[in-house]
């Protein structure tokens, strides 16, 4: 059997396979579905410090190939930190699972305010995900995450929650290499690659944009590519910074692709909403790979495309 266990900066994972931000709820969602501890982790979906209404409906419509994915603009719905680690945390702990928190705010010192409402969750939170691919309303909505300089900043503004903090970039900048680096020096151990890829869908009967929020982020199979691409271009540029690959990931082999282009772990998001089992059946397909492959170690794959 190939030993699985894998490390994300000072992270250690029992399985390279964990569930996204955004795909899986904000607690025990999944269990009915598989052993959520026999994943890497559970990432929950992104929270600020406050609850937050979202998006107007609708907010999610599939591309006019379903199996390309989808776009959402569910707009970071969510009940706030605070109603999180009260009521939905506890189930998550009860199933087994190591969690990843994940956060955003809309400013530098929202990111502050979750963080640091964090700071006394349980140690079952192993890390926190900064969502920095959300609007910074203090530079006209612009993303974070497009922003050296505003990366640096959300990202040292939650070192408040007292554990390893993962940031997660966008794929919409010609500057990613830059600001990954800007997230390290920042105080992230880790770069999460990538959120979803900027879109739109119109309904052509309607003569209007399709979802509530008018444009969206873009996920599936479409953006599989372009966050092989991330991947590969940060491992190459920044080979000591620790990276958790997501996006598309639907099998096994598109994990392996993951890994091989320099990700430590992967997530696996947009195909849970097709099958809840999604996690479990990409785990296990990327273990019977290994198998065939004689890989006695998953870190026998990580960054092997890079020769």
């Amino acid at each position: 059997m190939t030993d699985l266990t894998t490390s994300v900066g000072s992270v250690v994972l029992r399985a390279p396979v964990m569930t996204a931000s955004g795909a899986s709820g904000h607690g025990a969602e999944l269990a009915p579905y598989g052993r959520l501890g026999d994943l890497g982790a559970v990432v929950v979906k992104s929270l600020s410090d406050k609850p937050w209404p979202g998006n107007p409906a609708p907010r999610l419509h599939p591309l006019r190939d379903a199996a390309a994915g989808m776009i959402n603009s569910v707009g970071l719905q969510g009940p706030g930190t605070e109603s999180w680690l009260e009521q939905d945390l506890p189930a998550l702990i009860d199933e087994g699972a190591d969690v990843v928190a994940s956060i955003w705010g809309d400013t530098v010192d929202g990111y502050r305010r979750a963080a640091d409402s964090l700071a006394e969750a349980p140690p079952e939170v192993v890390a926190v995900e900064v969502n920095v691919s959300c609007p910074n309303t203090e530079d006209g909505m612009r993303m974070f995450a497009h922003s050296v300089e505003a990366t640096t900043a959300a990202l040292a503004a939650t070192a408040g929650c007292g554990r390893p903090r993962w940031a997660k970039l966008s794929p919409n900048t010609p500057e990613l290499v830059a600001v990954a680096e800007a997230a390290v020096d920042g105080g992230a151990e880790a770069v999460v690659l990538t959120n979803t890829l900027a879109g739109m869908v119109i309904d052509i009967d309607k003569r209007r944009p399709a979802l509530g929020g008018l444009r969206g982020g873009v996920s599936g199979a479409a953006l599989h590519p372009v966050a092989v691409r991330a991947v590969y271009d940060v491992c190459e540029a920044l080979p000591e910074v620790p990276i958790v690959g997501v996006g598309g990931v639907a099998r096994g082999a598109d994990a392996v692709e993951m890994l091989q282009a320099g990700a430590s772990a992967v997530q696996v998001g947009t195909a849970i909403f097709a099958d809840p089992r999604a996690p479990w059946r990409v785990l296990a397909e990327l273990r019977e790979w290994c198998r065939q492959a004689g890989a006695q170690r998953i870190d026998e794959l990580i960054g092997a495309a890079h020769g």
